[in-house]
């Protein structure tokens, strides 16, 4: 199964299924961004739409980008606001997006599912505008190396989604090819979670 027709399958539980990765993402990007107020954010898989409420409320446009109509369609239902516009796009492809175009851009649990980090850190080059910054929460590679991925459920059937494994060090060294600067690096634990290793890895990049 294809990344596209596995998240177009799980759109119609994504909201409802037991996940705390997704719970925790949810509440690290608020933890992050709920005190900032931009112009233009552009959010990168957008999913269902489940962080793109916060980025309604601050940010004057949003513009929300995913691969899977089914997830899209769920996140137009979540979040019919005048400020959002959504668009179905390839994010391994160019982006529908002018140069310096956005001053935030958002990316979560994407990127494990991108082979090429240099191609989406180029394009958030080019689409960022001087002085934006470029936030990331991603799996964090500790649990990649113990063989997790995102799962979902159909009955009795599990499906796993194939995923590409970064390191810590292609995050920070393709992020320095395309021209960014590290502002922040932080690990991240559910309250749930054992004090082993830490479920998510947020970055905040400038440009």
């Amino acid at each position: 199964m294809s990344i596209r027709t596995a998240y177009t399958d799980w759109s119609a539980t994504y909201d409802s299924d037991r996940n705390l990765t997704r719970d925790l993402d949810q509440i690290v990007t608020r933890d992050t961004l709920s005190q900032a107020h931009t112009a233009t954010i552009l959010e990168l898989g957008c999913g269902t739409g489940k962080n793109t409420v916060l980025l309604a409320d601050i940010g004057m446009r949003v513009c929300a980008l995913d691969f899977s109509e089914g997830m899209i369609r769920h996140a137009k239902l979540k979040v019919a606001r005048a400020n959002v516009i959504f668009a179905t796009a390839e994010l391994t492809q160019p982006w529908p997006c002018a140069d310096h175009s956005a001053n935030l851009i958002v990316c979560n649990l994407v990127l494990e599912h991108i082979a090429d980090l240099s191609f989406i850190f180029s394009e958030g080059y080019r689409v960022l505008a001087s002085g934006g910054s470029f936030f990331i929460c991603e799996l964090h590679p500790f649990k990649q190396y113990q063989g997790k991925k995102a799962t979902f459920q159909r009955g009795a059937q599990s499906t796993e989604i194939p995923a590409f494994i970064h390191h810590l060090s292609d995050f920070l060294d393709a992020a320095n090819q395309a021209g960014f600067t590290l502002k922040n690096l932080k690990e991240w634990w559910h309250e749930s979670d054992p004090l082993t290793s830490p479920r998510l890895i947020s970055f905040m990049f400038s440009k």
